[in-house]
């Protein structure tokens, strides 16, 4: 009996001894893959604020030595743009980009707002799953094809139809950048209404609605979060553009009091000038600075959506 007992546990002995040696491996493995993988993200983060903040320090380092040759009263305030007699007036790029985004808006966001009613409450399913791609291959196109279709299609068409002879101008650019924007707003917008529960519709129309009334009083103020947050990406996309504009707005450096008058932009006027600017100059600093400007203003717009997006979770 003692004898039988004896193998008997010492086998018994050494594999619990192998199976908690295996069981400790594991854990130690495991907890070293977690480690691992937990350093790889933390330094991912650090890297990307790394960049982030070094592209705004360097943006604004650069621009900032702008006023050590012009005062900051004249370059954000005075209409006066000749780099060859130290003029830095940036004042028509800084109207013409908020003029711009301004016009751009007014004509998308009721264009886009309509098209999202349509997907979302008036459109049969078959249709549906047909416009739904059409609207995301729009949002991938590239900014140069636009910019193209502009110059060659719609400037002609312009001064055809108003009679002019200059096409170029804000008004150009407004259409094109609407084009531009138009997919994004109302694809996010259509998300949002869709969002929107199915019992605000039937208590409306049990109260007795219209389709019209239950749209405009119950379906689009409860997707007002989603609305706002899809104007204000458009917006940021339609601020930062740069090749579409370039090709349509006529790139020159008088203020935007007419909608065919060519005028420019902060990102026109970076773009056209900037090959050709010797790098220890006012001039380019001043050009500098406009780039900070709009890393500023792309700054805001991002810490704006993520508001609306808070506020659009919490409800």
């Amino acid at each position: 009996m003692s004898m039988i007992d004896i193998p008997v546990s010492s086998e018994l002995g050494r594999s619990l001894e192998h199976s908690s040696g295996r069981k400790f491996s594991r854990k130690a493995r495991l907890s070293f893959y977690n480690r691992t993988f937990r350093i790889i993200c933390i330094a991912s983060a650090v890297f990307v604020c790394v960049i982030l903040f070094s592209i705004l320090f360097l943006m604004g380092r650069t621009g900032v030595l702008t006023f050590e040759t012009v005062s900051v009263k004249d370059f954000f305030f005075s209409t006066e743009w000749v780099p060859e007699n130290d003029q830095y007036g940036a004042f028509i790029f800084i109207f013409g980009t908020f003029a711009l985004t301004l016009l751009t808006m007014v004509i998308s966001v009721p264009l886009s707002v309509i098209i999202a009613i349509f997907l979302s409450e008036m459109t049969p399913a078959w249709l549906k799953t047909m416009l739904r791609p059409v609207l995301d291959l729009l949002v991938g196109i590239p900014s140069v094809v636009y910019g193209f279709l502009g110059m060659t299609v719609l400037i002609p068409m312009l001064r055809t139809v108003t009679g002019t002879n200059m096409g170029d101008g804000i008004l150009a650019a407004a259409i094109v950048l609407t084009i531009m924007t138009l997919p994004t707003i109302s694809r996010i917008t259509d998300d949002s209404i869709v969002a929107v529960p199915k019992k605000f519709r039937d208590a409306s129309y049990a109260l007795g609605s219209t389709r019209f009334q239950t749209i405009v009083r119950v379906v689009l103020p409860a997707a007002k979060s989603g609305i706002l947050y899809a104007v204000i990406l458009g917006m940021a996309r339609a601020i930062g553009e740069t090749m579409a504009v370039v090709m349509v707005i006529g790139n020159t450096p008088q203020l935007a009091d007419a909608l065919f008058k060519p005028t420019a932009v902060l990102t026109s006027n970076i773009v056209m000038q900037i090959a050709n600017v010797p790098f220890d100059s006012a001039w380019n600093y001043a050009l500098y600075m406009m780039g900070f400007i709009l890393l500023i203003i792309s700054l805001l717009m991002i810490v704006i959506v993520r508001l609306f997006q808070g506020r659009g979770v919490k409800s």
